[in-house]
């Protein structure tokens, strides 16, 4: 072999990963981050679901829509039913027993979509560690070394697209809830609120963008007050009619 040649590092495979998937813009934009990463594979989705009105939790959106993001990413979904009401210790041990699958199964990982709260980010990885898998944040804004507008800004400018469905009315007016998460609504909310809804003013369902194969498209519902929270139903639209030839 020639004295200047070079030998090439053998390419590993990918890391096998859980994404947690909310169904909302920020776990939407964590897929499309780790997707251009090859050191990971998101091979499913990690979705907590309120097993008593088959919603997602917190986001509010039914089940039936997460089942069609799902099929238009093009994975599989690990639903972990939650109780209704849900205490912390009933959560903890679902997402245990779910843990215990990911090792089982030969799961490196799980990622979330935090952007910078720092107490959530030390709960996930003081539960992971005991477990050895690892805890990614493709979208943590320290990291990236962006503000969560200039994210918010890089979110639209992909095409993803977003309808408010839980709105924190303490935080922020009811009228929010339902609207598209574009740039009309980044010139509208108020200072104190953040522009990625980090801080629980908003949550939201992701319908359109680069991770998904097509839209998917809603009708738009009656708003209810909940539990001391705005939500704005949304409706699976009905598929278009096929005329006969």
């Amino acid at each position: 072999m020639p004295a200047n040649s070079k030998t090439s590092k053998p390419i590993s495979a990918p890391k096998p990963i859980l994404l947690s998937w909310s169904g909302g813009k920020d776990s939407a934009w964590a897929l499309h981050l780790l997707r251009q990463q090859p050191e990971y594979e998101v091979v499913a989705l990690l979705t907590t679901i309120n097993e008593h009105f088959r919603r997602v939790a917190i986001h509010g959106f039914r089940e039936e829509l997460l089942d069609q993001q799902a099929a238009s990413i093009g994975l599989p979904l690990w639903k972990v039913d939650l109780p209704f009401p849900c205490s912390n210790a009933d959560y903890e041990s679902r997402m245990s027993a779910v843990c215990a699958r990911a090792v089982a199964e030969g799961i490196h990982g799980i990622a979330f979509g935090d952007l910078f709260l720092e107490d959530i980010r030390a709960y996930r990885i003081q539960k992971l560690v005991p477990t050895g898998l690892v805890p990614i944040f493709p979208v943590w804004c320290p990291d990236l070394g962006i503000s969560t507008a200039q994210l918010a800004r890089q979110m639209i400018a992909s095409g993803l697209r977003a309808h408010l469905t839980c709105i924190d009315p303490r935080s922020l007016d009811a009228s929010f809830a339902g609207r598209t998460f574009n740039a009309d609504l980044l010139a509208a909310l108020p200072a104190s609120v953040d522009p990625c809804g980090e801080r629980g003013e908003f949550h939201t369902f992701a319908f359109a963008g680069p991770i998904f194969s097509r839209t998917i498209s809603v009708l738009p519902a009656e708003t209810v007050s909940r539990d001391n929270f705005i939500y704005a139903e949304l409706l699976p639209a009905p598929a278009p009619s096929v005329p006969y030839d």
